[in-house]
This record gives C-alpha cells, structure tokens and sequence, in this order.
C-alpha cells in the first residue's frame, strides 16, 4: 500500500520533522506534496562530531517543536544513531520515529541492507552528497587548502605542516570516494565535484542513484518495524549489536 492509498483509507499523522541540513534537498522534494507535514526544523551540520552535543541540541529542539507545535502528534528525525549521538533523546506528547540507520547514507540509499552491502563490497569508502558537499568541504584540495591557510595563520607554516600532515593521516584509510543522491539539488555539478575531490586524494570516484522509499516512508508513514522504530512519549532508544541497530528503552 503506497502512503497515497493509506491517506484515502485514515488519515495520516500530522508530522514534525526534525533532520539534519545535509537531507534539506531530498526532504524538500519528497515532502512538498505530503499534507501530513506540519513543520521542518533543520538541525547544523557537523553535530555528530560531537556526539554530545547533539544530544542537547536536539533534545531542545524536541522540546520547543512540541512546546510550539501542538498540531504536530508524531516527530521524525531525520537522523540515524549519527555517532551515538541520537541516542537518549525522547518526547514527552508526540510519538518519536527514527530510521534503522548508523547514518544519514541510508536515507539516500534506500535500506541498511544496500549499505552494509555496499560498504562490505567497497571498503574503504568516503560518502559524498549534494547535502554533504552543500553544507560541509569534504576531504579534497579545496578542504586542504582552506585548513591549512587557517594553521599557518594560527600556528605558523613550521606548525601547519605538521598539523596538516596528521589531517591527512587518516585520509589513506579510504580508497573509494562514493557520490549518492535521489535526484535531488545539482547533480552533475556536485558528481563533477566529488570526482575532483577524488582525482586528488587519488581514490576511485563512484556515483550511486539512491533509492528514496526510505525516506518517502519516513516522512508519510507507515512506519514499518523492521525500517523504523517508532517510540512512545517518555520512551527513549539505544544502539544495540545487531542488524536492528536500535532498540527501545522505558
């Protein structure tokens, strides 16, 4: 049953929907016809970095979107478990739904099972995306030109050399620069880009078409046990070992 036939059955929950800046193209095209949206707050790039940290910012943001929003009955965050760094966060009226996702690849794959099989087949792998070339530098010239600039006007060129080596250490671990996207933003112009990118870390440069079921379903619903979990008001979640990759907690 597509989320159109579901809507002429019941009417669907009204959604909030909190994501990271990185999915804004692809929400934004594959949400404007849904009804059932609500509100679409987004969240800085780069919390993960910090996995703490985006704990407390994005429990703030639950909280204000509930205190404001009080059409909304269902919040989705258009996250994954993003370094441990979603895990712990609740609601208080709202139900919570998130993805089965370690990051937001899966959103523009389509499933964990593409990714953890294109990861298995093509170690080594660095992803790109129009979100993720739009809203941070990825690895590539011009990310060490501009780190570099900022060493050398801190630290002086002796201290930048050595501060740019160790950037660039952990670089020789990935082999595979990996453009996704679902159609979404300038595609040929951030593909071009990557391949730049790629051409001078002197890594392979592969474009994957996404697949955007996942996140169609996680902006409309149903929400699937086997996709998402779906969490009640005081409920929280935490990473668990497995293919699920999160399970409920309270």
């Amino acid at each position: 049953m597509t989320p159109s036939d579901q809507s002429s059955a019941q009417p669907l929950p009204r959604v909030a929907v909190i994501s990271c800046r990185v999915l804004d193209a692809e929400i934004l095209h594959h949400g404007r016809a849904l009804p059932n949206l609500v509100h679409i707050e987004w969240m800085e790039q780069g919390l993960h970095n910090e996995p703490d940290k985006l704990r407390v910012e994005l429990q703030k943001t639950i909280d204000r979107v509930e205190r404001d929003h009080p059409e909304a009955e269902v919040i989705v965050l258009g996250y994954g478990l993003c370094s441990r760094g979603t895990e712990g966060v609740k609601t208080s009226r709202c139900k919570l739904v998130i993805a089965r996702a370690h990051d937001c690849i899966t959103h523009l794959l389509g499933s964990k099972e593409r990714y953890a099989d294109y990861v298995k087949q093509n170690p080594g792998t660095y992803w790109y995306s129009p979100g993720w070339n739009k809203h941070h530098i990825p690895p590539g010239k011009e990310r060490h030109d501009k780190l570099r600039k900022e060493y050398v006007e801190k630290y002086g060129d002796d201290n930048a050399d050595y501060l740019m080596e160790s950037e660039q250490h952990w670089f020789k671990t990935y082999t595979n620069a990996a453009f996704v996207h679902l159609g979404a933003g300038e595609i040929d112009k951030e593909h071009a880009y990557t391949k730049r990118c790629a051409d001078w870390l002197g890594w392979r440069c592969d474009c994957q078409v996404g697949d955007p079921s996942l996140l169609i379903a996680m902006l409309a619903g149903p929400w699937d046990n086997d996709r998402f979990l779906t969490l009640n008001p005081g409920q929280t979640f935490r990473m668990v070992p497995t293919d699920r990759i999160i399970e409920a907690v309270g």
